[in-house]
């Protein structure tokens, strides 16, 4: 197996080992703020998040439906702190009509994935689900190992070299 395809298969694993993603919104005004969310994500990549209306990010995506996440390993179990292996998308955020089937669907996801708790935020009408479309994206796995992802093929990654 050669590099790109160690790189691939590490890319498709990655982002299961996580149960929740940072988030960053910016608000009408273009002033960032960085927060976290558990999340479920789907086989296109498509990430879906389950926040509350009185949240600022939750305002911001109202504002500005550009959304960057990140998923980042954990800094007690790298073994480079400047080198965490990471992976960001940019994404536009559409927010889901409640109790429609992609909702209801979408709803028993968090639910089979985060237990109990989903009952309580589904009985809250300030929860809310957006739906979070990759764009493009980025795969870093450690010193010259990036990886860019293009939103025409969000499963294939192309190495990023110096110019």
């Amino acid at each position: 197996m050669n590099k790109i395809e160690k790189a691939q298969v590490e890319y498709e694993i990655f982002p299961t080992q996580f149960a929740s993603i940072v988030i960053c919104t910016a608000d009408a005004e273009g002033r960032p703020n960085a927060s976290y969310t558990p999340f479920v994500m789907d086989e296109e990549k498509n990430i879906y998040i389950y926040v509350s209306g009185l949240a600022a990010h939750t305002e911001n995506i109202y504002a500005n439906p550009q959304v960057s996440v990140l998923f980042i390993e954990d800094e007690a179990k790298t073994k480079q702190i400047f080198a965490r292996r990471r992976l960001s998308f940019n994404c536009d955020a559409t927010l889901m009509a409640r109790d429609t089937p992609h909702w209801l669907a979408i709803a028993e996801e968090f639910q089979a994935r985060f237990g109990e708790i989903i009952d309580m935020l589904r009985s809250l009408p300030d929860f809310r689900i957006f739906q979070l479309t990759p764009k493009n994206g980025r795969f870093v796995i450690g010193f010259g190992a990036a990886y860019q992802i293009n939103g025409d093929n969000l499963s294939q990654l192309s190495q990023i070299t110096s110019s």
